[in-house]
């Protein structure tokens, strides 16, 4: 059976075939940080997934998908009701797949590929699954990667801060009131950001409003609320931070994930 109902407990692990799908509807839920043994790709075609790994948050919008090498520590979070697929891949076939976490564009051929292996039976015999499973690599391996990634720093004078902000969903505060609340300066704030993330905090400030955004946008939440939560002083000014980011206006991205 590959469909499984919310709530469902399995262990991937358990199960021998090369591949193993699974298909669900998922309300608010956190999977907690856990691994497997197998790779994992993590698909929704409806909602949006926010993913924790070891110093990183991501987000997973529609039409995007997430590649999770075996043995990476991970957590996934859904806030709304989430069309969930999920494929597992055995050992055995790692030379075909990634071999680093990636977040990749799902085009039409990949998406019905993802959805026809999501509800493959879990004996299903691999000779079976064969043809399906090559064309299915040899997709993921062209897809267009995604920068949809927010490295996050270690330093503990930041760590209460981190928290906070992650668990209120409340955009980063600029740098003049950031080092009143920490007790640091910007200068040191900047130096621990661009040592520990890769980029000055204004960078990464700007890449979690962007993240952010997405998966409020995914979620179906209206620019103007949007552009107010995160603190733009308009809504042509978050449109015009949007297309700056993404290339594109949420309009036409939303109109691109659905």
């Amino acid at each position: 059976m590959a469909a499984i109902a919310e709530g469902q407990q399995f262990n991937v692990d358990s199960l021998s075939n090369q591949v193993i799908g699974i298909a669900t509807e998922v309300g608010q839920h956190d999977s907690g940080m856990h691994k497997h043994n197998k790779g994992q790709l993590l698909y929704a075609p409806a909602g949006c997934i926010s993913i924790t790994l070891d110093g990183m948050q991501s987000v997973l919008p529609p039409t995007r998908a997430a590649w999770i090498p075996a043995g990476m520590m991970h957590c996934a979070r859904m806030r709304n009701v989430v069309s969930y697929r999920s494929l597992y891949f055995s050992a055995d076939l790692a030379a075909l797949l990634p071999t680093t976490m990636c977040i990749v564009e799902v085009n039409v051929l990949l998406q019905a590929l993802i959805e026809r292996m999501a509800f493959w039976d879990w004996d299903k015999p691999q000779l079976e699954q064969a043809n399906t499973l090559a064309l299915f690599c040899d997709e993921l391996a062209v897809a267009p990667v995604q920068q949809l990634h927010l490295p996050l720093p270690q330093d503990p004078r930041l760590q209460i801060w981190l928290t906070a902000l992650m668990a209120n969903d409340l955009p980063p505060q600029p740098l003049n009131q950031l080092q009143t609340e920490i007790g640091a300066s910007g200068k040191t704030i900047s130096r621990i950001f661009s040592r520990e993330t890769g980029m000055p905090y204004q960078a990464w400030r700007q890449q979690w409003r962007l993240l952010n955004a997405i998966e409020r946008l995914a979620e179906g939440q209206r620019i103007s609320t949007v552009a107010f939560d995160l603190d733009f002083t308009s809504d042509s000014a978050f449109i015009s931070f949007f297309r700056q980011h993404t290339s594109s206006t949420p309009a036409k991205y939303l109109a691109n994930t659905k």
